[in-house]
């Protein structure tokens, strides 16, 4: 057994006498005391473990980031527009006849020159064929005073009463021919036949529409654009459209403006042609465009999930060594995921683009990933 050991021993054996030895009120005094002490000693060793936690630094927040450098980027503006046909016609009538023959289908495609309707001609090929023989008779009058004169046999006024005579008839039959011409309606150029509204037996008249005829070979795309942009959309520009029946892309080439704008929307109607080899694009469909305006090879987009909206605009936060700070930023071009910066960043910039919420300007990030 070590001294120290001992030396323990002997103070513990002598704790009643020496306590026997120490007046009452001194006794509570000390016992007083030395709770007192334990308290304050417990109270400081607290305080110095909260001032402990205080002063250990908040861990930082996991961040997504991007380098800000520059790209190419096409300034495009979305419009609306409307598909219409190469060459369309209401397929009418000029005279007041019967149809006695149909001579197309519904649907069917025809070529310029061929036969839609047969109207009614008979009365017509009757007139047609007495004028014909009263004009053999007129000439051969005439050919006979025009003997007869050379010999003055004949006055002149009766050579020139049958001349006369001869150019009348020779008129009306010419009339006549073009009057049944008219009652074979014959298609104007290549196209497609519409819905037909009449049939063998009717009566139609120079109101009454037969049929329409469109040419879809090639489709004219019109649509308007903001004064703002009248200038830059100019003939021979090439545009790309989709239509609501597919996500197919489509292009046009710009063939024509309007040489004014229109007063009331203060808008410029633009017309352009695109190709339409299988008949997919209908005359009537709305188009949606995206116009090609500028084009920039130092443009700074960043991530859409960056903007942080406000009363006031838009802000972004970056990192600069490894601490946020909130700059206000100025957008121009809006993309599908991205926008443009026009002001408020520079190259080599970087901008937090996940866990916004969770930041405040000064905090302490570190990066996750860093595109």
């Amino acid at each position: 057994m070590n001294s120290n050991s001992m030396n323990i021993r002997n103070v513990l054996r002598n704790v009643p006498n020496i306590l026997r030895n120490i007046p009452t009120k001194s006794f509570f005094g000390l016992l007083i005391l030395a709770l007192l002490t334990g308290c304050y000693g417990k109270e400081k060793d607290s305080a110095a473990a909260v001032a402990a936690q205080l002063n250990t630094a908040p861990p930082a927040t996991p961040v997504d980031g991007m380098v800000i450098q520059p790209t190419s980027l096409a300034e495009e503006l979305e419009v609306t527009g409307s598909l219409v046909a190469n060459q369309q016609v209401d397929i009418a009538s000029e005279l007041t006849r019967k149809i006695v023959r149909v001579n197309v289908k519904e649907g069917s495609f025809v070529r310029k020159g061929d036969l839609l309707f047969q109207l009614d001609d008979q009365d017509l090929q009757a007139q047609l064929g007495k004028l014909t023989e009263q004009e053999k008779l007129a000439l051969l009058n005439e050919h006979r005073l025009n003997d007869l004169i050379k010999h003055e046999a004949v006055v002149q006024q009766d050579y020139d009463q049958a001349f006369t005579n001869l150019k009348v008839l020779q008129a009306e039959i010419a009339e006549l021919r073009v009057m049944i011409a008219k009652t074979r309606i014959q298609a104007p150029f290549n196209g497609r036949i519409g819905i037909i509204h009449v049939y063998p037996g009717a009566i139609v008249s120079t109101n009454t529409v037969l049929t329409n005829l469109e040419d879809n070979s090639v489709v004219k795309l019109e649509f308007s654009v903001p004064e703002k942009y009248a200038n830059i959309i100019v003939a021979g520009s090439e545009q790309r459209f989709t239509v609501a029946s597919g996500s197919q892309e489509y292009k046009a080439i710009v063939v024509a403006r309007e040489s004014r704008l229109n007063a009331d929307t203060r808008t410029l109607l633009v017309r352009a042609a695109s190709a339409n080899p299988g008949g997919i694009l209908l005359p009537g469909q709305s188009a949606r465009l995206h116009l090609a305006l500028h084009e920039s090879n130092n443009a700074l987009v960043v991530s859409s999930q960056a903007m942080i909206p406000s009363a006031g605009g838009y802000s972004v936060y970056l990192s600069r060594s490894n601490k946020v700070q909130m700059v206000p930023v100025e957008i121009g071009q809006r993309g599908p995921t991205t926008v443009e910066i026009a002001k408020g960043l520079q190259k080599g910039d970087t901008v937090i683009i996940s866990n916004l919420l969770r930041l405040m300007p000064g905090a302490d990030v570190r990066f996750v990933t860093l595109k």
